[in-house]
């Protein structure tokens, strides 16, 4: 009887300690720009594969419709489709306000982003570059932020300033901590997916990455911070320019062309000659064109006043791209990666993994959608989702005492 007792009492002093040096829930979301889902298996990456030795992995993040970096972003942090945020592209025309072009001011979306979220309900956030996040949502914005935007940072500082969060004093340090890093997105378009360059900036992301692993070790941060790495979508070989507005040319139709890979916006000059243009662009081998407010449903694309007048879709590896570039492109043959293509597409497909508090080791799980992550970070934290989240956490992921 005394041994049980004194087992039983072991057992609380430990429940006990563990309960006290674990503090309140953390999470820090990191996503690296266009690394595609199966890029950790193709290079000897140590970060990532620490990240499913120890922690989960999925086969797969599925994007939105487009696998567009701006419209991936806004989702993954809102949990909304693309026709419920409203950021259609990484440039676009609206009606009312004219060009958004790589802006990141957050009155152009209509979704809550996360870290909105979780400051209106009293947990603190902190945001080194995201999309929609150099400025007030409704009123509010994240207690930490970094700007202006600039892709020349260095991920080195971007690995120092979150450590250096983690470090403040706790009525200023973050629970909710976001970061975009470039990935491997330049080089895949420049060079192709499947190229040296690629290779490189990986190796460079991943050392920078086993670093902010490191960082949290030493502050013994695992039982109250959960760690997700993401990506917004894949990349695939593209060899084959289509140039659209030189198209329309050919046809005496001029127009304004948004082109992003396997996606293009149209707004023409004259919209009366709509049909005209989309008999024009449905006939270049490899191209289907639909008016832009009678797109298919499940895309869940818009909205239509975002898109022009026209949307043009292609598949690899033909992708969309205008005037001078494209000529040179296709008179040299010259291989490069493109994105924006439907997101069911294997190689469309983008990273995840997961590691720390609510993670076992070792989980291998299916596809995810992108539309998941927000709800999963702020059912971590304990909080209610993004106001327009249409996501669902991930099963595999929860909070400890929801075991």
């Amino acid at each position: 009887m005394t041994s049980r007792v004194s087992g039983a009492l072991l057992a609380l002093v430990l429940a006990l300690a563990t309960s006290a040096s674990a503090g309140e829930p953390r999470v820090i979301l990191i996503s690296l720009d266009g690394v595609r889902a199966d890029t950790p298996d193709r290079f000897e990456l140590p970060g990532l594969a620490r990240l499913e030795r120890e922690g989960l992995r999925a086969a797969r993040l599925e994007s939105v419709f487009p696998s567009i970096t701006f419209p991936a972003h806004v989702s993954m942090a809102s949990g909304a489709p693309v026709d419920r945020h409203g950021i259609v592209a990484n440039a676009f025309l609206d009606p009312e306000r004219g060009l958004f072009d790589y802006a990141n001011d957050p009155s152009w979306q209509a979704a809550e982003p996360v870290w909105v979220t979780a400051e209106r309900q009293g947990v603190a956030s902190a945001v080194f570059f995201w999309v929609g996040s150099m400025g007030p949502f409704e009123g509010v914005r994240p207690r930490h932020f970094v700007a202006p935007f600039d892709a020349s940072v260095p991920e080195s500082e971007k690995v120092d300033r979150i450590l250096g969060w983690l470090d403040l004093p706790p009525a200023e340090r973050p629970r909710l901590v976001l970061s975009w890093w470039k990935g491997a997105d330049r080089e895949g378009h420049r060079f192709g997916p499947d190229s040296p360059a690629v290779k490189e900036a990986m190796l460079d992301q991943d050392a920078e990455l086993r670093r902010l692993l490191e960082g949290l070790d030493a502050r013994s941060a695992w039982g109250d911070t959960t760690l997700l790495v993401a990506s917004d979508h894949g990349m695939a070989e593209a060899s084959e320019p289509v140039d659209l507005r030189a198209a329309l040319e050919e046809r005496g139709i001029g127009a304004k062309v948004g082109p992003f890979g396997g996606i293009a916006w149209i707004a023409l000059d004259d919209p009366s000659r709509r049909q005209a243009a989309q008999e024009g662009i449905a006939a270049l081998p490899g191209v289907r064109a639909y008016a832009s407010d009678a797109l298919p449903a499940p895309w869940r694309y818009g909205p239509a006043s975002r898109l022009g007048d026209l949307v043009a879709v292609t598949d690899a590896p033909r992708y969309f791209r205008d005037g001078t570039r494209a000529r040179v492109a296709s008179a040299l043959g010259l291989i490069s990666g493109a994105h924006g293509y439907d997101p069911k597409r294997e190689d469309m497909g983008a990273i995840f993994f997961a590691k720390g508090r609510g993670v076992p080791p070792g989980t291998r799980i299916g596809s995810v959608s992108i539309l998941d992550v927000a709800p999963t970070i702020t059912r971590l934290l304990g909080i209610e989702p993004p106001r327009d989240s249409e996501g669902r956490a991930i099963d595999a992921i929860a909070a400890p005492e929801a075991r």
